[in-house]
């Protein structure tokens, strides 16, 4: 089979070409490890993604990339790494860094909302922004969908780009979680990544759309449910819902408070004045206690007071409660073991006393 071709001024130039030639040889010879998240929740959370660079970089450059306010939002993301860490550290190729930032729900599925945004730089086009600036996390059709760019190759020096990052504010199994967007492993299995991360395969399976879990493949963007610790925080607080998984802290109303949650600590969200922000915070007194301030705990007895985080409506207004919890075991059960052993003697008696009757009528 033989071709021809000749140029014409309606002819595409020869870099769309080299473009497109570019594209199709990525399709072919790159798996696809972009996902679509399932989200029809009318309401906007944190989400977090898994990044993993192709090249050494740093923290903070890592921070920029993303659009990332503040070096401890990232810190408290990554398995509490404490906030003296340097903006500096470096992150070798192919490490995991976890990046926060706030999903949107939108005609069934999950984007993060409107960031990141990235700027094109000389020598950029989609595929390459796409697969090797943001690690494949997403498809270089889904920036062009966006951002309304009617021609992929036609993008220009400076041009500031919506990143859509896969996400979700669904409920899993009846209850609100984290959603992490995982970056599948080599040799990973569905399976493995359901006991590692608290849940199991069925879930997985269902909120990731996948029949037959060997179809796995490494890179693949998995949409993992996190479990978030419980909290007070009320549905009218700004932050609402404070969702936070394991490991993880977060900084919130107007960075005055630290909220973390540790499976170590039941379960249960630990909130307590920020060391961030010196200015233009409240007292964070507790409502109902004239000693007691955020983070705060008493005991009595068995009971063990604490002022809890409730939420925040306003930068001057901190929202707090006192919950009460009891710290002794539960009591043995001697008491039912000493209740049988009652019934027992008592049933023993009887009969003895019964048999001495009968010998008595029979003689």
């Amino acid at each position: 089979m033989a071709f021809s071709f000749s140029f014409s001024p309606s002819t595409p130039t020869i870099p769309a070409l080299l473009f497109t030639l570019s594209l199709l040889l990525s399709f072919l010879t790159t798996p696809a490890s972009s996902a679509t998240f399932n989200c029809s929740a009318a309401t906007t959370c944190q989400s977090l993604i898994d990044y993993v660079p192709a090249n050494t970089t740093t923290l903070n450059d890592i921070k920029t990339l993303f659009n990332i306010s503040h070096l401890r939002t990232l810190l408290g993301a990554n398995n509490n790494l404490p906030l003296s860490t340097a903006p500096t550290q470096n992150v070798t190729a192919s490490q995991k860094i976890l990046i926060p930032f706030k999903c949107l729900c939108s005609n069934g599925t999950g984007v993060s909302n409107k960031r990141p945004q990235y700027i094109v730089k000389p020598g950029d086009d989609l595929d390459h922004i796409a697969t090797v600036v943001f690690s494949r996390l997403v498809k270089y059709q889904e920036i062009a969908a966006v951002n309304k760019i009617p021609n992929p190759s036609l993008i220009k020096i400076g041009q500031k780009l919506w990143i859509p990052l896969p996400c979700s504010c669904d409920e899993v199994n009846g209850e609100r979680v984290v959603h992490y967007g995982h970056v599948v492993e080599a040799g990973s299995s569905v399976e493995a990544i359901a006991t590692r991360y608290g849940t199991d395969q069925e879930t997985l399976l269902r909120i990731n759309g996948i029949a037959d879990p060997k179809t796995l493949q490494a890179n693949q963007v998995l949409d993992v449910p996190l479990k978030a610790c419980s909290s007070s925080v009320l549905n009218n607080s700004l932050d609402a819902p404070l969702l936070v998984s394991n490991n993880t802290y977060v900084f919130t109303a107007n960075n005055c408070v630290k909220c973390q949650c540790s499976s170590a600590s039941n379960w249960t969200l630990q909130c307590e004045p920020s060391t961030v922000n010196s200015t233009g915070c409240p007292a964070m007194q507790c409502q109902g206690s004239s000693q007691l301030f955020l983070g705060n705990t008493t005991t009595s007895g068995c009971d063990q007071t604490t002022c809890t985080y409730a939420g925040y409506t306003n930068k001057t207004n901190v929202l707090t409660t006192l919950t009460t919890q009891s710290t002794c075991a539960a009591p043995p059960n001697n008491a039912s073991r000493m209740g049988l052993q009652g019934s027992s003697w008592s049933f023993l008696f009887a009969a003895i006393h019964l048999a001495l009757l009968l010998l008595h009528v029979l003689q």
